[in-house]
């Protein structure tokens, strides 16, 4: 079996930002030369997320809101009597998950017509990291 890992590296703008991650993996499965396996997409941090969903900027606002009226931003979170302030941060990393696992089939991502695989910050503005994990034949 093949494998090759790769990070990706960025710091958002923003606090809470979607990066879209798509070209990215589909480059490094490329260069993996796999043909037939799956590649692991993982966030390295608590306070972000990884997704596949459609790329559409209208559902990007209803899963903000959504994520916002389940874990609201507040200052009463236990989290936050350690210092911390970003109690809302890791309830929404749990909420869309760390990580995802795509097919690679025929040399390339096997996403379905719609679906783009996503980074999700909740608590940005600083250097975070994704590991990229190809495995196969």
């Amino acid at each position: 079996m093949k494998t090759l890992t790769e990070y990706l590296w960025f710091e958002t703008k923003k606090q809470r930002e979607l990066v879209r991650l798509t070209p990215q993996v589909a480059q490094m499965v490329e260069k993996s030369a796999i043909r037939e396996g799956m590649v692991l997409v993982s966030a390295m941090h608590i306070t972000a997320a990884v997704f596949v969903n459609d790329n559409e900027s209208g559902l990007f606002q209803d899963i903000w809101k959504w994520l916002e009226n389940l874990a609201p931003a507040n200052p009463n979170y236990l989290h936050h009597q350690t210092g911390e302030d970003n109690g809302d941060a890791h309830l929404k990393s749990l909420l869309l998950h760390h990580q995802v696992v795509v097919p690679i089939s025929q040399g390339a991502l096997d996403l379905g017509p719609w679906q783009e695989i996503f980074y999700a910050e909740f608590d940005g503005c600083r250097k975070k990291r994704v590991v990229l994990k190809a495995m196969g034949e």
